[in-house]
């Protein structure tokens, strides 16, 4: 970490974690200790206003940007096929009315890469089921308030509220509900804070008779929301009467289901080839993009210092480093290698802030939910070049 950082680390783990890890646990966040692991690093990180002020305007360039690419290749089944939609779903596609601009996702989370200097470069979006919500919402506001720094994560619960109550889900759902710590938390705070009265499901146990979703007990579904990955329909058994479900309008799926083509990496690079081309953008978004997004191709054309990845990979799932020289440095070997499954993209690197903790130095990842097409909420990660499912959470405020 640089003595210039626009980054700083503030405070000292209390002495008292277990007491503090209990208090988190009655708020909702369960998971701030994993194994006996510490996932949760009692420090916050302190962003520069100027910095933040910077990152929050971009998110919303940006937010507008994807939105008008996604209306723009709506349709087109060549770009589907590029991007890698998977087939199964492009009638579901066609046929969904596509919602308002924009909020084609209403719950969403861009993942930034932030230098030292406050360079600010976008790595991905995570437009259909972004977790990190817990913490973001809940856990950092209220470790902030403890140590007396401003949190910027304040209004999350209130625009959640907002767009659940335009939606109107019957039903939440993740996938091993009441097991899975993170999903299972996740699911019972955006129900909390949406005030509605929503019944929790695991989606194993969802059924699909004659084109409608039916729970364990039979009770007939008709709006969910699901942290479930659009693109396993078309490997899980079930996807394609989950599909069906959607298109001929007996189910209303939140996100709704063209949140996919915003989640797919490839669109990043739809965006970046337009660019290039000189389609579709104003001079004002081309500013955007030069700034804010990096190289992105479906092709490996760089020589050196790129990244591959999944399209729909997840928690740094089948992420490889490659050097000057277009060496492999280094590739994850926690998460799931979605790879095998889906088109790779390939990105320019970008650098990550480091910053000097009481657990270690790391790499930080600055993350900004957008909630009801609001940005509104940061979530940092620490972790090491690749940030995967053995990074750990930190809370980051503002001055």
């Amino acid at each position: 970490m640089t003595d210039s950082s626009v980054f700083e680390v503030a405070g000292q783990p209390a002495h008292n974690r277990s007491e503090r890890v209990k208090q988190l646990a009655e708020l909702g966040f369960t998971w701030a200790d994993l194994e006996e692991e510490p996932y949760w690093i009692d420090q916050i990180v302190i962003m520069n206003e100027d910095v933040y002020a910077e990152l929050e305007a971009a998110a919303s360039m940006l937010w507008r940007i994807v939105d008008k690419t996604v209306r723009y290749i709506h349709g087109n089944h060549h770009i589907y096929h590029l991007i890698g939609i998977p087939e199964i779903l492009w009638e579901m596609l066609d046929r969904c009315p596509i919602p308002e601009e924009g909020l084609i996702s209403r719950y969403a989370r861009f993942d930034f890469a932030v230098a030292h200097d406050g360079a600010i470069k976008l790595l991905e979006l995570n437009a259909d089921t972004p977790t990190g919500y817990v913490e973001a919402s809940i856990a950092t506001p209220w470790l902030c308030r403890q140590a007396g720094i401003r949190s910027v994560n304040e209004r999350m619960a209130g625009l959640v509220a907002e767009a659940w109550g335009i939606e109107r889900p019957d039903t939440a759902a993740c996938i091993g509900y009441g097991e899975h710590l993170e999903d299972s938390g996740t699911i019972e705070a955006l129900v909390r804070h949406s005030g509605l009265d929503v019944r929790l499901v695991d989606c194993l146990d969802l059924w699909v008779d004659e084109g409608v979703l039916k729970d364990s007990e039979n009770r007939e579904i008709r709006r969910m929301f699901a942290l479930y990955p659009k693109e396993w329909m078309s490997v899980d058994e079930g996807g394609d009467a989950l599909a069906y479900a959607i298109e001929t309008g007996n189910l209303a799926m939140f996100n709704p289901p063209h949140s996919i083509l915003m989640q797919s990496k490839g669109l990043l690079a739809a965006i970046w080839g337009m660019f290039e081309l000189g389609l579709l953008f104003g001079p004002e978004e081309r500013e955007v993009i030069e700034k804010y997004m990096l190289p992105t191709y479906n092709k490996p054309v760089f020589s050196g210092n790129f990244v591959s990845k999944s399209m729909f990979g997840r928690e740094g799932g089948s992420v490889k480093l490659y050097d000057n020289a277009g060496k492999l440095e280094v590739e994850d070997q926690d998460g799931f290698d979605t790879s095998v499954m889906f088109p790779t993209v390939y990105q320019q690197r970008a650098e990550l802030a480091r910053i000097r903790t009481a657990e270690g130095e790391f790499h930080l990842l600055t993350g900004l939910f957008i909630l009801n097409g609001t940005p509104c909420g940061l979530l940092g990660r620490a972790g090491g070049l690749i940030t995967g499912n053995t990074s750990h959470f930190i809370a980051i405020g503002v001055k």
